[in-house]
């Protein structure tokens, strides 16, 4: 399989869960690109967006852990072509 760009979408809810949020994201460091973190005051909650260059197995996994903490919600979106350039077909 090969490597894909995304970008994973996080809103936290509930800041509990971010110590649990930040281990996560430090045992899958070697495919993150880099992070904004946003804190929303107003609404009581952080955005936060990863981007990602690893295989959509280990993205999907990446961001169903996530999704799984206690108010945190988290959605993947891929790029459509492979690391190589070309159109993927699935």
């Amino acid at each position: 399989m090969e490597a894909r760009v995304a970008i994973i979408g996080i809103i936290v809810e509930n800041p509990d869960s971010v110590t649990q949020l930040n281990r996560i994201l430090h045992d899958y460091s070697s495919i993150i690109i880099g992070r904004m973190g946003l804190p929303y005051r107003e609404k009581e909650i952080s955005i936060i967006s990863i981007a990602v260059d690893s295989t959509v197995e280990e993205i999907s996994a990446l961001s169903g852990k996530i999704g799984r903490l206690p108010g945190v919600s988290a959605k993947a979106v891929y790029s459509k072509t492979t690391q190589k350039g070309r159109e993927e077909n699935v």
